[in-house]
């Protein structure tokens, strides 16, 4: 029976995917742990540590079918340790061999390396669809770059844009993302087998061998000294998680701005049969929207909850390190719903043109005040351009006259400018400086990457 959202099944999969779950599910942790056990008594049998037959009896012990979950909770749980239980039952598969299991080093040895390993699990599915979200990102922002809207500031419309400039802004966050993701990997998968202390005491010189052969095993690179009071690997990886997160809470709460009645430039998909409202039967609300900007908040607190296991106790203590236990699964968890959700939204994404048109001209050309204060200044000079641009504005705003129609009857605007040339200024679609250029080119630095 759940109580997370993570774990009801009528909630988890808004907030998760199957997917994603299932690496950080209780099966594939204890097998994670299972497989560093393995790596290390195979590495050990081949260096002379222990018997030549211990490495491959404890690794043929060292599988979750031989383990059952609800058994080795229940004496964790009389045990108060949260690995105990687990290594007396591969001591108990072992046989004979069972002496050697865990040899030499200590339980967030196995615990770290194994949480390492479900994470290049997690890394291989944020990867793979941080880069589907730039790829569908790259799709739009070359078919809309030309696709005049109202760019706006402080909520407000301030100078005409392209749906597709817009799109290339998050773009080029994804290409960064991908850039950390990958720079991250070499620092961040990395496993710790060093002992109590971090010294390797109990193995004495051919310790640091036993490690970098059992984590070679893994697939993890290896450290030059212990990790276990320095959590910068984890929180690092955490970060690039929240900024991931950040711009896709971005862009979710910006395609829900859009989505507004008032305002109607894009919509989400909707099939049939979906339903916005228990009570008002013609609702289509901004679902998907608003439930990939609802995770950023909960990951970004995840992520400072990791930063805060950044100060430990001594060579290690639990009171820090419990914290991942709980923010990287989440981090992890909720990232992979917002990640399904875009890649689901930019999929199906409805750009409406047409009412991106009628918002550029709902002020009646005033958002182009700024082209005709350029064009004006060229004679006049930039400050007094402003002074009577504004003024011009703002007695079209109160006094709702066209602006169109007072930059026609006033003296100082018609003794430099025609009425045709201000026509043609008042013209939205003219003035996007260098939107569609600036697409092309973080698309040509995203391909010319190597990503794509």
């Amino acid at each position: 029976m759940g109580s997370h959202v993570l774990d009801l099944r009528m909630l988890q999969n808004n907030f998760s995917t199957e997917e994603m779950r299932s690496v950080w599910n209780d099966e594939n942790r204890l097998q994670k742990i299972l497989d560093v056990e393995a790596a290390l008594a195979l590495a050990e049998s081949e260096l002379g540590v222990i018997p030549e037959k211990a490495g491959s009896a404890i690794k043929n012990a060292a599988k979750i079918v031989n383990f059952d979950i609800e058994t080795i909770a229940n004496e964790a749980a009389k045990l108060k340790h949260s690995l105990m239980a687990t290594v007396n039952h591969l001591q108990s598969l072992s046989g004979e061999y069972g002496e050697y299991v865990h040899y030499g080093v200590t339980t967030q040895d196995i615990t770290d390396t194994g949480t390492i390993l479900q994470l290049k699990e997690a890394n291989e599915i944020i990867r793979r669809d941080t880069k589907k979200v730039a790829e569908l990102l790259m799709g739009l922002a070359s078919k809309y770059k030309d696709t005049p809207m109202p760019g706006r500031t402080h909520g407000m419309q301030g100078l005409p844009t392209t749906f597709g400039f817009k799109l290339a802004v998050v773009l080029s966050e994804f290409e960064r993302h991908l850039e950390r993701l990958k720079a991250a990997e070499t620092r961040v998968l990395t496993g710790v087998l060093a002992g109590g202390v971090g010294t390797y005491a109990a193995l004495g010189s051919i310790g640091p061998e036993v490690e970098e052969k059992a984590l070679k095993l893994l697939e993890l690179n290896a450290p030059n000294i212990c990790w276990h009071s320095s959590r910068d690997r984890i929180s690092e990886y955490g970060s690039v998680l929240g900024l991931i997160s950040g711009s896709l809470g971005k862009l979710g709460n910006e395609f829900y701005n859009l989505m507004r009645t008032e305002i109607d430039e894009v919509e989400e998909p909707f099939a049939a049969g979906n339903v916005g409202s228990t009570t008002m039967p013609h609702k289509r609300n901004p679902a998907i929207f608003e439930g990939i900007a609802s995770l950023t908040k909960p990951i970004l607190h995840s992520v400072a909850l990791l930063h805060e296991s950044l100060v430990m106790e001594h060579e290690r203590d639990a009171m820090s390190w419990r914290s991942e236990w709980i923010a990287l699964p989440e981090i992890c968890l909720y990232l992979s719903s917002q990640l399904k959700s875009m890649i689901t939204v930019l999929q199906g994404l409805v750009v409406k043109p047409e009412n991106m048109m009628r918002n550029l001209e709902v002020q009646g050309g005033l958002l182009l005040s700024e082209r005709v204060m350029f064009a004006l200044s060229e004679k006049v000079g930039k400050q007094t351009a402003h002074h009577i641009v504004y003024e011009i504005a703002m007695e079209s705003t109160e006094q709702k006259t066209p602006f169109k129609t007072l930059l026609i009857q006033n003296d100082k605007v018609s003794a430099v400018l025609s009425e045709e040339q201000i026509i043609q200024l008042l013209d939205p679609s003219q003035y996007t400086g260098l939107a569609s250029q600036k697409v092309d080119e973080v698309i040509a630095s995203i391909q010319n990457g190597g990503e794509f």
